[in-house]
């Protein structure tokens, strides 16, 4: 009762990245509340599923293996995480901001009459002071409300950083991106318990309504999240053909590229290169923004990363305040002497 819960997305019989970073956050905020953190896992072959998850810190799995769960279709998982949450009363859920998190999440909350905010970029826990009324000298009269779930997000555009809470409804919901938490292992022999469920219980026959026929999964075109170094452009690259120089470099140095909004709009690259509130989150060990202003919308994709390289030939630029280094220049200068000096001394 009252626990803080994680919805695991699987992919055939791997847990999603995504979701084992909620159950890294998932332990910080269950142990902060001293309750315990659950997760459900939901698919077809599922046996030993404990394993990739338990280590993370969860006391509890929840599994439901069942044929007509894998792949993911709305109704069925939308029964068996409402019904389980009429029972179990969870205070707190967290899911992936996905195809399958954005579906998922408002099924569930409309059907138990929660709230629920998309795309937060941190999770805190904290006192609320929310007015509901005056009193007779016409005074606010407040009421206090205890370990509240912060859910914080970028709101207007990214121009202000958003609070919201949900003092009055559980459970708390809310849904977070790939790349935005870190995952962390707990511990490699953590022993929490696994209670394998009767889906029939939870799922009526008549949830199976829809029937996949034919499923086609693209494959990535890059490996942004996963890459050491990123070479990012902005609209200061000016081209696609400005954008070939970061190709090069990005071949050179073993690394990515990467891309801010303003550049994808401009049809210099593939929305797919998209960093950002709107895009992926990275956290490479070198991020060499070329030609960005460092929007916070921009920022908030990647300000986790180990050292931050900056050029730039507008010195006063935001990105500038979050960069280790700053060049300062043109890119077009810049970029190529990166890779001359770069091949000539890694021979």
């Amino acid at each position: 009762m009252n626990n803080v819960f994680v919805y695991c997305e699987i992919e055939g019989t791997t847990v999603a990245d995504v979701s084992i970073e909620l159950l890294t956050k998932g332990r910080k905020l269950a142990n902060t509340l001293g309750v315990q953190l659950e997760c459900i896992c939901a698919g077809s072959g599922l046996d030993g599923v404990e394993k990739q998850v338990m280590k993370y810190g969860v006391d509890c799995v929840h599994v439901f293996d069942a044929d007509g769960l894998f792949p993911y279709t709305s109704n069925p998982h939308t029964a068996l995480v409402v019904n389980l949450f009429k029972e179990e009363q969870p205070q707190i859920c967290l899911m992936g901001a996905t195809v399958i998190g954005r579906d998922l999440g408002p099924r569930v909350s409309s059907a138990l009459h929660s709230g629920l905010t998309a795309d937060c970029t941190e999770l805190e826990i904290g006192d609320f002071d929310m007015t509901v009324g005056r009193d007779e000298n016409n005074m606010p009269v407040k009421k206090h409300y205890e370990q509240q779930l912060y859910q914080i997000r970028p709101a207007f555009g990214g121009n202000i950083v958003a609070t919201i809470v949900n003092p009055e409804h559980r459970p708390q919901m809310a849904t977070v991106r790939s790349g935005v938490m870190k995952a962390e292992v707990l511990d490699e022999n953590y022993n929490g318990k696994v209670v394998k469920h009767d889906v029939a219980k939870y799922v009526p026959e008549t949830e199976y309504v829809v029937k996949v026929l034919e499923r086609h999964v693209e494959a990535a075109k890059n490996n942004l999240k996963g890459a050491p170094i990123v070479v990012a452009g902005g609209y200061g690259m000016g081209s696609k053909e400005g954008f070939d120089m970061l190709f090069e470099l990005a071949k050179v140095i073993h690394g990515e590229v990467g891309a801010s909004r303003a550049a994808v709009d401009a049809g210099f690259c593939d929305h797919s290169l998209q960093i950002g509130q709107t895009g992926v989150t990275v956290r490479p060990k070198v991020y060499i923004a070329c030609g960005i202003s460092g929007a916070i919308q921009h920022v908030a994709g990647m300000k986790d990363s180990g050292i931050i390289i900056s050029i730039n030939n507008d010195e006063n630029a935001p990105i500038n305040t979050i960069a280790d280094y700053i060049i300062n220049g043109n890119v077009e200068e810049v970029v190529p002497k990166l890779i001359k000096y770069y091949k000539k001394n890694s021979k």
